[in-house]
């Protein structure tokens, strides 16, 4: 099914969803910078031949969603855009367990949502590549008292993937966003920096995973958020020669099945 669902303040959000017959959980899969819901249709395919319902939905300013280009008035946007999507699929699956898979800035999302919301009826959540420190400074370095609305450039293709071929896909996509915003690098300052006074809060099994050679978001993000969460059931994966894109690699058969095992194991 897809569909435009109304966010918390109006803003149509686009909505992909796909639940297999007798489906035994559902997972939200939350995408990064840039990029849109549509490229992770090959996971979402190996999570329905696993019994796992899907939720996909582009962030405001990307992809079919509405709003303004990659343009966030502040992190709370980002936070309860993922509310509202992760509020329907509890609704709509109540005798379900419902897990998130957030890849970089949408593992910054489900990040956030843990910390925010701590007591919903969430079975886990999967952090990929998460921009939770920015130990790089990849949006930190943006001075304040800018006009929000700039454009800067995407130059993060050939970046993401060791694999070529995804990286010159990623260039071609139309849905991909050759630009982002001042405004979206204001917004993701202030949610890490909130997330780094609230990560205490976060109590939701969790599944870190990171590339090691990930040059756009380091692995000390990943550390340091694991560190941080009070979780009592926390795993963390680093991936020896992985770039961002762990889900994309070419061991990408064996990340996805790691997510999968991992998920199976808290049904």
């Amino acid at each position: 099914m897809e569909a435009m669902i109304s966010s918390f303040d109006g803003t149509k959000l686009y909505l992909n969803k796909e639940i297999p017959d007798h489906a035994r959980a559902i997972g939200v899969i939350v995408h990064g910078l840039c990029e849109h819901q549509g490229r992770y249709g090959h996971m979402a395919e190996k999570f329905h031949q696993a019994g796992i319902g899907t939720y996909r939905y582009d962030h405001r300013g990307h992809g079919r969603s509405e709003g303004e280009r990659t343009y966030f008035g502040d992190f709370h946007e980002l936070l309860e855009d993922a509310r509202v999507v992760i509020d329907r699929a509890l609704l709509e699956n109540p005798d379900l367990p419902v897990f998130l898979i957030g890849h970089s800035m949408g593992g910054l999302t489900v990040s956030l949502y843990g910390a925010a919301y701590p007591n919903q009826r969430i079975r886990g959540i999967v952090v990929s590549g998460g921009l939770t420190h920015d130990t790089n400074r990849l949006v930190s370095r943006v001075p304040g008292g800018q006009d929000p609305h700039i454009k800067l450039p995407n130059s993060m293709g050939d970046k993401v993937c060791s694999v070529t071929e995804v990286g010159e896909a990623y260039k071609k996509d139309p849905y991909n966003a050759q630009t982002f915003t001042i405004g979206l690098c204001y917004a993701l300052q202030e949610g890490i920096a909130w997330l780094s006074e609230n990560a205490g809060e976060f109590r939701y099994p969790v599944l870190m995973m990171h590339g090691e050679k990930d040059v756009l978001v380091n692995v000390k993000d990943t550390r340091e958020l694991f560190r941080k969460v009070s979780s009592a059931d926390k795993q963390m994966k680093i991936y020896g020669g992985l770039f961002h894109e762990i889900f994309f690699e070419g061991c990408k058969e064996k990340v996805i099945g790691d997510v999968l095992r991992w998920m199976a194991g808290r049904i």
